[in-house]
């Protein structure tokens, strides 16, 4: 099992930008692949990244041109760079991971994929 600790939340104005860290310890960090979800009060937790084992990035479409994940596997560390924030960005951000088999040839980014995740850090956007 890895432990993760979020930081980098804030409260910050339509259109900032902000970065948010993962730590990542425990376990070997490079046999898991690791992800950033969100959630908002009243909706379901959803993905927004992911990294799968081999550095392969797949970011969900609605995403893509604002929010970008990235990594530092000599830090131990996961990423997200998010540009252009609106108030419908406030909530709160949780990195996970896991390593477990999938379907498919991209990291998912569906929550019971996921068995090891952070407390989350709040991002709010007023």
């Amino acid at each position: 099992h890895v432990q993760l600790v979020e930081s980098g939340g804030g409260s910050v104005q339509p259109g900032a930008s902000l970065t948010l860290s993962c730590n990542v310890t425990g376990d070997t960090y490079c046999q898991y692949y690791v992800a950033w979800f969100r959630q908002a009060p009243g909706w379901p937790r959803e993905g927004i990244a992911c990294f799968d084992i081999r550095g392969r990035r797949n970011t969900y479409n609605s995403w893509k041109g604002r929010f970008i994940i990235s990594r530092d596997n000599a830090k131990n560390a996961l990423y997200l760079q998010m540009n252009n924030l609106k108030p419908e960005d406030t909530a709160r951000y949780y990195c996970a991971a896991d390593s477990r088999a999938y379907d498919g040839n991209w990291c998912p980014l569906t929550r019971p994929m996921y068995d090891n995740w952070g407390q989350g850090t709040q991002v709010t956007v007023s």
